[in-house]
Parts: structure tokens; sequence; C-alpha cells
């Protein structure tokens, strides 16, 4: 299996927050529900809802270029072993319900622990990166 299918799982992701943030973004400026001259700086008041999407997809820019970093490693270096692959996955499907929950309700201890679970995940999958990178670049010798 690729490891690269988790990583354009978590683009498409990424962009469909983005696409939604901008539609919505546009559609309150349409409404006259928000002031345009906001997003020429950036300062003042956000509507709330659109604040949730704004600060979601900041996060979606924070921890998952740590992700797409070790993807690429294990690319690079021939990583592609189930125990990876699952990672990577696992980090991807806990990023999905992430979004879901602060999308879709916004309950924050939930979406705290589905967080802090992904970062145990993304730690794990580099770990398993690490020690494979230094077992191959350990010396094997025969007994």
């Amino acid at each position: 299996m690729n490891i690269l299918y988790p990583v354009f799982a978590l683009l498409a992701l990424t962009l469909a927050v983005l696409i939604r943030m901008g539609l919505a973004r546009y559609g309150a400026v349409m409404r006259r529900e928000a002031d345009g001259r906001y997003y020429e700086l950036y300062q003042g008041e956000e509507l709330p809802r659109l604040r949730v999407l704004s600060r979601h997809y900041s996060n979606l820019l924070e921890t998952p270029p740590l992700f797409y970093i070790a993807c690429i490693i294990a690319f690079i270096t021939g990583q592609q072993g189930l125990p990876v692959i699952i990672l990577a996955w696992a980090y991807v499907a806990l990023r999905f319900l992430h979004t879901f929950i602060h999308l879709c309700g916004n309950v924050v201890v939930n979406r705290f622990r589905v967080f802090v679970v992904s970062v145990l995940v993304l730690v794990a999958l580099l770990v398993v990166l690490f020690v494979g990178i230094i077992q191959a670049a350990t010396p094997h010798v025969a007994p």
C-alpha cells in the first residue's frame, strides 16, 4: 500500500475546509452579515461561525505538516510497511473526526481528546520511522 494515499486524503480535507471557509465568508459579506473590510487587514471582529472555520483551517496548517514530512520520509526511505500505513491512516481518520467535531457542534472536550490522540499517533509514526532509519543505518553482524 502506498504511504501517499493518506497524504492525499488529508490534503483533500484541508482543501474542503478552505473551500467551505471561502464560500462562508463570501456568502456572509454578500448577505451583509459581515463587513468585507475585515478581510483587508483581519482586524476587528469576525462572525463566530466564520471564526470557527478560520481557526479550524489554521489548525489544519499547524500539526499536519509534521505528518506530511513523516510520510515523505517514509516514502523516501521505503518504510511503507503495515505499522507505518496503519499509523498514517489512523492519523488521517483522527483529523477527519477532529474536523467533524469542530465544525459540527464543537464540543471542546471531545475535540481536545481527539487532538491529543492524533498527536500521540503522529509521535508514534515518527518514532517508528526513526527506529527504521536507525536500523537501516546499523550494520548487521551475523552471529
